[in-house]
């Protein structure tokens, strides 16, 4: 098939195609029989918005399924409009109005949990190896406590917060301070059970229904559903030793940074990540952004006077079991920090469990919730930049646009692209080591806080920035706007994309608030 006919979008007009006029959708819905339920009200509400707060629109209906088969008879119905749309809404995340469907029909997944009951986990033993076979609408924070508290095993890769679902992240990638050793979540599955655009409920892995399994993962949500995943598991650390150590140069950060994810093999640490922060005494930009505990406290004059307008945290944990001597962590805590060269008077650490570690975003979401920041827009920005130029993006940007911070943490620590399969469709910088930059904004709304469109406004002026200087990058839960940008954004694997959406999702039914291609216009097997 020439690339030249997959990029050609051609028209319906075949009258057999399309059954059912605009006029028939409402009564071609209320016609399907489901064992869940479709709620026709509200849909400006729960399905009108999500977490990033700057897309709003309004479905025609709300699928509460209660299973793969009633979201399957969902995608058919769909088949048989001419226009609408399907989207599959975890947790309401989303940044940019991807899990939307204006006007078309959004799946809520969290709806399918409720009615599994305690069914939703069930751990399975395959070859040596211990999964946890989980909904595709379960949260990661509810995967971690039955993991753990019933089995005491745990998922290898997380995120650092875990209020998203299972299905979401894997549409993704889900990365957080164990991507350097295990990967990315979706590097953490062995099988999944998938609804495709066409409606066909498939179960797929490595070796079986290859293409979709692989097309899946970080397919965001182009190819099908996410209705359960077979995730791997490991025995689950007691407790974890929790490390802060600030850098005034960002050279010296990432030189540590990199050593550590780059020799992982041997005694290391369990988490790696980092993080840019404000020479100044801002409490939500500057140094009290560091300190683990409330009775820690950061002393400004322990920082070099060569510092410049943004210091660097160093973050990192060890495992530990309840039964190991205290000596014997610290012994190992200090021989791994013994090589790094973060200001040795400005260290914090605290020990946590593991499951207090890992939820540990839940007090900030908490927070935010009671000061109402949590529902005020968060225009975030996520990108991967190539480890060859990330010392210049923290001079273009992190030290100059961000100089003053974002209202929130500014992260980024080292990944290797050798953790990564790809034959996903996760599209990452070249070479073997690159960096997250998140910049996770919580600002108050305004007029108590900027002006979305000036927060908006400087995102665009980063990624203008990388773009000018010709850095090697690419966002992570990226969106756009054109299809000349989503294919610059893939790049050579454009075409496998495409051939992926016709073999899957040939009528664009499913996830249209991505805007990577149209419901109106059939993409050619």
């Amino acid at each position: 098939m020439m690339i030249a006919c997959l990029e050609r979008f051609v028209h319906e007009t075949d009258a057999e195609s399309r059954p059912h006029d605009d006029d028939d959708d409402d009564s071609l819905c209320r016609g399907l029989e489901l064992q869940g339920s479709i709620d026709y009200g509200s849909t400006g509400g729960l399905a009108g918005k999500d977490f990033g707060g700057l897309y709003q629109g309004k479905a025609m209906a709300i699928i509460r399924p209660a299973g793969s088969q009633d979201i399957s008879r969902v995608v058919k119905a769909a088949s048989r409009s001419s226009n609408l749309t399907v989207a599959a809404r975890g947790n309401g995340h989303s940044i940019n109005g991807q899990a939307m469907a204006d006007a078309g029909l959004v799946i809520d997944m969290r709806s399918m949990m409720s009615s599994m009951d305690d069914a939703f986990i069930r751990v399975v033993r395959m070859n040596g190896a211990v999964y946890a076979d989980v909904g595709g609408g379960a949260l990661w924070e509810d995967v971690l406590k039955r993991c753990v508290s019933g089995y005491g095993l745990a998922p290898r890769s997380w995120t650092d917060y875990l209020g998203l679902t299972v299905g979401g992240t894997l549409s993704n990638a889900g990365v957080s301070g164990q991507a350097f050793r295990y990967g990315p979540q979706t590097e953490n599955v062995s099988e999944l059970e998938v609804v495709t655009g066409k409606g066909e409920i498939v179960v797929c892995t490595a070796a079986h229904n290859s293409e979709l399994f692989f097309g899946v993962l970080g397919g965001l949500g182009q190819f099908g559903i996410i209705t359960r995943a077979r995730v791997l598991l490991q025995s689950a650390p007691d407790r974890v030793r929790w490390i802060r150590g600030v850098y005034a140069e960002f050279d010296e950060f990432a030189r540590d940074a990199e050593s550590l994810v780059s020799e992982a093999d041997g005694e290391a640490f369990d988490y790696v990540e980092g993080f840019v922060f404000v020479n100044s005494d801002d409490p939500i930009n500057g140094w009290p952004s560091v300190p683990l505990d409330p009775e820690q406290w950061f002393d400004p004059t322990r920082i070099p006077r060569s510092a410049g307008p943004v210091l660097y945290c160093l973050e990192v944990g060890l495992h530990y079991r309840n039964v190991d001597r205290p000596s014997t962590v610290d012994e190992v805590v200090e021989r791994l920090l013994g090589r790094l060269g973060f200001c040795k008077d400005l260290r914090f650490q605290v020990d946590l469990t593991y499951v207090e570690f890992l939820l540990r975003v839940k007090r900030a979401e908490e927070e935010a919730k009671l000061n109402g920041i949590w529902d005020a827009p968060h225009p975030w920005l996520n990108l991967f930049v190539s480890g060859r130029n990330i010392a210049d993006f923290d001079h273009t940007v992190f030290k100059n646009i961000l100089r003053h911070g974002v209202g929130g943490p500014m992260l980024v620590y080292p990944m290797l692209r050798s953790k990564w399969d790809d034959r996903n469709s996760i599209v990452l910088p070249e070479g073997e080591i690159f960096y997250i930059v998140a910049l996770l904004r919580f600002n108050l709304p305004y007029p108590k806080g900027p002006r979305v469109e000036e927060l908006v406004a400087q995102n665009q002026e980063i990624i203008q920035c990388c773009t000018k200087n010709g850095f090697d990058f690419k966002l992570y839960l990226p969106h756009y706007n054109s299809e000349q940008e989503w294919k610059k954004h893939f790049g050579n694997q454009w075409s496998r994309f495409v051939e992926r959406k016709a073999s899957f999702d040939p009528m664009a039914i499913l996830a249209p608030g991505q805007k990577i291609f149209s419901r109106n216009r059939q993409i050619p097997s």
